[in-house]
């Protein structure tokens, strides 16, 4: 009916598209303050950058270091786990304090911890504790975004990741040289940065989400208690596809930060190219994904993220085409777009696929299983490096993006948010019933 179908999607006819300032101009301060903070948070990601060279610095053998940085993505994997069971113990506001001054403390002890294994337990807590932070931003700005809005919010907050992701290590390069080519400077200032969002968090941010209004909604008595439990989403079985989807777009979309440079060096290609590829990415979705979102938010869910997912693919599989670096550079633009075109709609869909009270959960079993795929996918990636020439190696790998468009497409269901609007909306009146 034309009612459902005007609800059935974020951003759908019944509105007019969202706008970057409209969002923005509209948002509680809360949805403000996180949107900065995801920003600081990714401008301070700089520690697994520096890690190895600090390690080595410090003493350590190279195979130490590389370790260190297993345990760091090992505790990132986990926390978003934990990240999501916190938002309903804690709420958003204590998960994000902790996650913030947790990090800020666990990145400057590193400077002092003796020790190889005090130093590994250190890292894989501050991976751990940094991605707490993760689905309980997430949560807080679905709950108070109105659901037409919720593909462009994510828009906006994937702007501030690769915002601060590109600029992060640029950061770091400057407080290691202010601080004469050593680490104090570096790891303090991280974690400075990291305490200040905690200090504002903590003013800033409602206890609960649904303090905050929700969206203009009252949570019921399930939502307040947040009872609910990782084995409720399990039950969901369409939602277990999307996961599926999102590990091998992970480890599909993750392959140019290994497996690529590694291909590329064994081809004999200059390594100015990977370099010029990589700032190409940087660049076309920092300067198009909120433009592209515009457009794409009008779009069924359904239909955005299976072609992000497929082109991903595309791109990716461009990569084996015989024709030197060009295929670097068009492989890479097309995947570019893929991502511009799916990635705001594939972090929102979570937040509406299930019912509200299991949100948290919901968000922190999607950022898992995109974290594990992040994880997995250079093993996977490299395994076949070894195993496949490289005309056969990227349409190979790009089958992962073909696994993850046919799961996605079977699993992206109307939001339950919008489930739910629908019902209210159709349900007869107390004086109608009368």
């Amino acid at each position: 009916m034309a009612s459902d179908r005007k609800l059935s999607e974020p951003g759908g006819p019944a509105k007019a598209p969202a706008t970057v300032w409209g969002t923005l101009r509209e948002a509680p301060l809360a949805v403000k303050t996180v949107l900065a903070g995801v920003l600081v948070n990714r401008l301070s990601g700089f520690l697994n950058i520096f890690l190895v060279l600090f390690l080595t610095a410090e003493g350590h053998s190279p195979g130490d270091a590389v370790t260190a940085l297993g345990f760091y993505g090992a505790g990132a994997v986990l926390g978003s786990l934990v990240g999501g069971t916190a938002v309903d113990r804690l709420g958003v506001r204590a998960a994000t304090v902790v996650s913030m001054a947790g990090t800020a403390v666990l990145t400057a002890s590193l400077l002092y911890l003796p020790g190889l294994p005090l130093l590994l337990t250190a890292v894989a807590l501050a991976g751990l504790s940094a991605q707490l932070f993760r689905p309980a931003s997430a949560t807080l700005l679905s709950e108070l975004t109105p659901p037409d809005r919720h593909v462009m919010i994510f828009a906006m907050y994937r702007f501030g990741l690769n915002v601060g992701a590109t600029a992060a290590p640029l950061v770091g390069y400057g407080l290691y040289h202010a601080g004469g080519q050593g680490y104090v400077l570096l790891f303090w200032g991280e974690a400075l940065l990291a305490l200040l969002y905690a200090v504002a968090a903590r003013a800033t941010l409602p206890a609960r989400a649904g303090q905050a209004g929700q969206a203009g909604r009252a949570p019921d008595d399930g939502e307040e208690s947040g009872r609910g439990s990782y084995a409720a989403v399990l039950r969901d079985r369409r939602f277990l596809l999307y996961l599926v989807a999102a590990f091998c777009h992970a480890a599909v979309y993750v392959q140019y930060t290994s497996t690529l440079p590694l291909y590329m060096q064994d081809v004999g290609m200059a390594m100015f190219w990977y370099t010029f590829a990589v700032a190409l990415n940087g660049f076309v979705v920092v300067a198009f994904e909120l433009l592209v979102t515009k457009y794409a938010q009008t779009w069924p869910l359904k239909v955005t993220i299976g072609l992000g997912f497929a082109v991903v693919g595309a791109g990716v599989a461009l990569y084996g085409l015989p024709i030197g670096p060009a295929a670097v550079v068009i492989g890479t633009l097309v995947w570019s777009l893929g991502e511009i075109i799916g990635g705001p709609s594939v972090f929102a869909y979570p937040s509406g696929a299930g019912p509200l009270h299991l949100r948290s959960r919901y968000i922190g079993g999607f950022h898992f299983m995109f974290g594990l795929g992040t994880a997995l996918g250079p093993v996977i990636g490299g395994w076949l490096l070894l195993r496949l020439d490289g005309g056969i190696l990227w349409p190979v790998v790009a089958l992962g993006s073909v696994a993850a468009t046919v799961c996605g497409l079977a699993a992206v269901r109307r939001p339950a948010v919008a489930r739910e609007t629908v019902k209210e909306a159709t349900a007869p009146t107390p004086a109608a019933v009368g």
